[in-house]
């Protein structure tokens, strides 16, 4: 089943569950695929925090335990990996790899400090930093829509650290959305004080129960990191993100939803040296429309 993506919004990814409690007239949230990880559980719990040095603030990440190089997953705009991803990392596809599901500053469980600057460059800094924290010396990196540009921009900062590039769907130019320029054009404060509740709700009032699901998952994201990352997209990279893709020497490869085609990178990025996936039965929102089938196509670039 397609989702069709309200005009005010082009990017979320999200894979839980609306459950309604009765007589309260009111939803919980609940994940869909808690039942499928209990053959991974081990003593040691999957939650994990590390102090960055440059922020002074703590990123907290999913720590999937399994063997081999850790695959790193960057989520996008208004989403948290520790909810979008758990479904593709413990898929079959997938089985046996060692996976870090990161929540950026000011998404998620990790930190949300007002005075850092949320741009796409920050955000590949702080993985920069926690990867060096971890003392990992190579991992692959996946990352999507706007997590796409952080992998990329991380993938360019730190050269041999990433040996194989995936991105979904990633943020490559200064952003068309009117739903990004809709927040980024607003005053700070004024977004802050008004305009992250009412996106919130515009969100819980879609019929498609994606957007309701997003809609929490914007509910525990910083307003102030939603504003300043809606202005990071907007304004682009200089060099652009699409030109550090090109740039970059690493197997790299870019994954589209079947949903989302034709679409002019398609056929253009195999030009250009890049491999190129295609999900089915799914669009932008391909980590929940699709999970296995993304896992899938991120075993294929691993390959």
């Amino acid at each position: 089943m397609q989702h069709h993506e309200p005009p005010w919004f082009q990017e979320s990814c999200i894979h839980a569950q609306r459950v309604a409690l009765p007589g309260h007239g009111r939803w919980i949230r609940c994940r869909s695929e808690c039942s499928q990880t209990t053959n991974r559980f081990t003593s040691e719990p999957y939650m994990k925090t590390c102090p960055l040095s440059s922020t002074s603030s703590t990123i907290r990440f999913h720590d999937l335990p399994g063997s081999g190089i850790p695959l790193v997953f960057i989520h996008g705009l208004g989403c948290a990996s520790s909810c979008d991803y758990p479904p593709v990392a413990f898929d079959e596809a997938l089985r046996g790899r060692r996976c870090m599901l990161v929540d950026l500053l000011g998404s998620g469980f990790s930190d949300k400090p007002p005075s850092f600057g949320y741009s796409v460059k920050d955000h590949a800094l702080c993985i920069l930093d926690l990867v060096t924290s971890l003392r990992l010396t190579n991992i692959d990196l996946y990352g999507h829509s706007m997590g796409g540009a952080i992998a990329i921009v991380a993938s360019s900062l730190q050269t041999g650290l990433v040996r194989r590039l995936i991105v979904s769907e990633p943020s490559l130019d200064p952003s068309p959305s009117l739903f990004i320029h809709s927040i980024a054009e607003q005053d700070e404060l004024v977004y802050v004080s008004h305009g992250h509740g009412n996106t919130i709700r515009s969100a819980t009032k879609e019929a498609d129960p994606v957007w309701n699901v997003w809609a929490g998952s914007m509910s525990v994201s910083s307003p102030i990191a939603i504003h300043r990352e809606c202005r990071s997209l907007a304004e682009g990279g200089a060099p652009s993100w699409r030109e550090l893709l090109f740039s970059l020497s690493m197997p790299r490869t870019v994954i589209f939803g079947e949903h989302s085609l034709p679409h002019p990178d398609h056929s253009h990025f195999p030009k250009a040296g890049l491999a190129v996936d295609v999900v089915p039965e799914a669009g932008h929102l391909m980590a929940w429309e699709n999970p296995s089938g993304l896992a899938q196509a991120i075993r294929r670039a691993l390959i």
